[in-house]
């Protein structure tokens, strides 16, 4: 039985394809609802599909981001214990379904995630359900601040259109298609920037800010807490940089952090979000996207497109997997488990 360790303690690289056989089984699941309008049951599926093959896992594995309370979920919820409980003492972050109303609607980007980090390595977020975040590549690492958040997005753009040598009329912003972002998308406008919108799925487009060659070069923008957990985890990985800090959107919500005695000014970074480079992620595409491929069916079996990111090595690497029909099957019961 493989430990998930290396011989000097790192989370190992046969662990890695172990994840994507779990983003895979949640995409595989979720899949099926794909353009059905019922988002609920495609997370559903894909909570049972991954929650079911997290057993079979050689982890003892702790879920600091999950489903969660802002879900109500009744799985994979924060602070459930997962995998078979030998090997590596990681913290576990996920999102089943991460864009729901884009499978329920057969959007564009919508993804199965999964990070894994040494035990006690993952900042939690307490009562925080939203941030403000900005993610950029290696290449513009160094152009970005803690005050690039609050500065004017001109000039924000500029640093980065001058690390990446491109004009700012060349750069592409990921940002949530939200009523609160109405003012961000007309400052990036008249900057010059093109601007990328989604309903949701801001992982998604970390990953892509993130990713060399996607064609987006930066995201912006208030998007959720949790997913800038398994954000950082991406983005560590790529050697990218993420700043994130509390921004209060729900009823309450502002007290609670404050009641936990979180402060609302700090500026976080990636490494603060997760502070260890010993970290995982790997994502299998649900519906057609920038960076991998939605699920395909076929009486014959189906084909999956995941990325897997290895931190310690900083290795990316993009598997496509053909699952034959009795894979099928098992996922099928998966929502039954």
């Amino acid at each position: 039985m493989s430990s998930g360790l290396t011989m000097n303690g790192c989370l190992g690289r046969d662990l890695t394809l172990e994840l994507v056989r779990v983003t895979e089984a949640a995409a595989l699941a979720a899949g099926r609802w794909m353009g059905r309008g019922q988002k609920d049951a495609g997370d559903e599926a894909a909570v049972h599909a991954m929650r079911a093959m997290l057993r079979t896992v050689d982890i003892n594995g702790v879920v600091v981001i999950g489903e969660g309370e802002k879900d109500e979920a009744p799985m994979l919820f924060n602070g459930e214990a997962v995998g078979t409980g030998q090997g590596p003492a990681v913290d576990i972050a996920v999102d089943p379904v991460e864009g729901t109303s884009l499978l329920a609607h057969g959007r564009p980007d919508s993804i199965a995630v999964i990070g894994v980090a040494p035990r006690g390595t993952m900042w939690s977020p307490g009562p925080g359900f939203y941030m403000n975040k900005l993610v950029v590549g290696r290449e513009a690492r160094e152009a970005i601040s803690p005050l690039s958040l609050t500065a004017p997005v001109a000039d924000t753009l500029a640093a980065i259109a001058a690390a990446k040598h491109k004009a700012v009329t060349d750069l592409t912003v990921f940002v949530l298609d939200k009523p609160r972002h109405a003012e961000l998308i007309s400052a990036l406008r008249t900057a010059g920037a093109r601007v990328l919108t989604r309903t949701d799925g801001d992982v998604a487009g970390a990953l892509m800010a993130a990713t060399p060659g996607s064609g987006v070069d930066v995201l912006m923008g208030i998007g959720g807490t949790p997913e800038g957990v398994i954000a950082a985890c991406a983005v560590r990985a790529l050697g990218g940089a993420m700043l994130g800090q509390l921004a209060p959107q729900k009823p309450g919500e502002r007290e609670a952090l404050l009641a936990a005695g979180l402060d609302l000014d700090r500026v976080l970074t990636e490494r603060d979000l997760v502070c260890s480079d010993d970290v995982l992620f790997a994502a299998t595409g649900i519906t057609d996207g920038l960076l991998m491929q939605g699920v395909r069916y076929a009486d014959s079996g189906s084909t999956t497109h995941s990325i897997v990111m290895r931190g310690k090595s900083r290795t990316r690497r993009v598997i496509q997997a053909e699952h034959g029909p009795n894979e099928l099957k098992t996922v099928r019961l998966c929502h039954q488990i």
